[in-house]
């Protein structure tokens, strides 16, 4: 078995777990997720823990023990505290508008870009430059945000468009005569 899924996952109070033969399903206060269970990995429940074991042998199933187990641990996390991702806009007239599920983007071109978030992301702007997305899935959300992302990247001379809040861009310099 893996050294990630050797560390049992605590499922916290207000966090119910349904453990079926084909699918896990984890409920909580900020959602349900689902995840099909792998026919090389069985996840037991002893008391208020989660533990990932290897049922068949060979290195597929050694793997999928660890990718099961941290699937597992986003996914009570997920229900329990949700997970963020906040992206910074840079650049002259780049703006951010979020109007209900459809964030609204001027991004310098000649229309501004409107995308429509998924079911379980919830879209927020403090300032016309910074977006903050919240969900429950971890992927879903990070799978937005660089959705966002790839509507302008961040050039390397300037460093003008969409970026991660914690992304640093390295500048080139510029052709010297």
């Amino acid at each position: 078995m893996s050294r990630v899924a050797k560390n049992p996952i605590q499922v916290p109070a207000g966090v119910e777990v349904t453990l079926g033969a084909e699918e896990i399903v984890v409920k909580g206060p900020l959602g349900t997720l689902k995840q099909r269970q792998h026919p090389a990995v069985k996840v037991v429940r002893e008391g208020e823990w989660l533990k990932v074991e290897q049922v068949a042998e060979g290195h597929a199933a050694h793997a999928m023990s660890g990718t099961m187990r941290a699937l597992l641990a986003n996914m009570v996390h997920g229900v329990s505290k949700g997970f963020e991702r906040r992206l910074a806009l840079v650049g002259v007239g780049y703006r951010a508008q979020a109007k209900g599920d459809v964030l609204s983007l001027a991004l310098g071109f000649s229309h501004p870009v409107e995308h429509k978030m998924p079911l379980g992301v919830k879209v927020e702007t403090p300032s016309q430059t910074e977006i903050i997305l919240k969900g429950a899935d971890k992927q879903v959300v990070g799978q937005v945000a660089a959705e966002i992302r790839a509507y302008r990247p961040p050039e390397p001379y300037k460093g003008k468009g969409v970026r991660y809040a914690d992304e640093v861009v390295v500048l080139k310099e510029t052709k010297k005569k």
